[in-house]
């Protein structure tokens, strides 16, 4: 592996992550968009190359929710190019 591309954290509300994001990593979040095709919502924040993204389903039946039910808060998916 070269570098991570970038980070995808499942969080249970954006509203709550992205303020606690902004400060723990001292930068904005720069893009949030929904993607209904996908079930959730996600804000993106940038250190260095590396892109982290938020990702906050959009109901009980997204992917993302069913991951957060599964392995509980905040766990870390990671991909690289």
């Amino acid at each position: 592996m070269l570098k991570v591309e970038h980070i995808g954290i499942a969080v249970k509300s954006l509203a709550v992550s992205v303020p606690l994001f902004e400060k723990l990593l001292n930068t904005e979040c720069y893009k949030t968009e929904e993607i209904v095709s996908e079930g959730v919502s996600t804000a993106f924040f940038r250190q260095g190359e590396t892109k982290i993204e938020l990702l906050e389903a959009l109901s009980d039946s997204s992917p993302v929710a069913k991951f957060l039910e599964k392995k509980g808060r905040a766990c870390i998916i990671s991909r690289s190019r």
